[in-house]
């Protein structure tokens, strides 16, 4: 990981975070199919890699914190 790396992404010496699909803000539940979906627009490429579920270098992976509020009012 060079200095420019770890700079953006605030990881220093650490292995970088894999993309988890269940941990990702984008990854949502929808009725009319009954499944849990990506909630981007991925193009082909990508999501070739999310159904085969390789998204370990997903570019918008976001971590969903569901208590991301409360964190602010304390």
């Amino acid at each position: 990981m060079d200095k420019n790396e770890e700079k953006r992404t605030g990881i220093t010496g650490r292995k970088k975070l894999e993309a988890s699909c269940e941990s990702c803000e984008f990854y949502d539940y929808d009725e009319e199919s009954d499944t849990y979906v990506c909630q981007m627009n991925l193009d082909e490429d990508e999501m070739i890699n999310f159904l085969g579920g390789n998204t370990r270098n997903c570019h918008y992976y976001r971590y969903y914190d569901e208590y991301k509020s409360v964190h602010k009012q304390i």
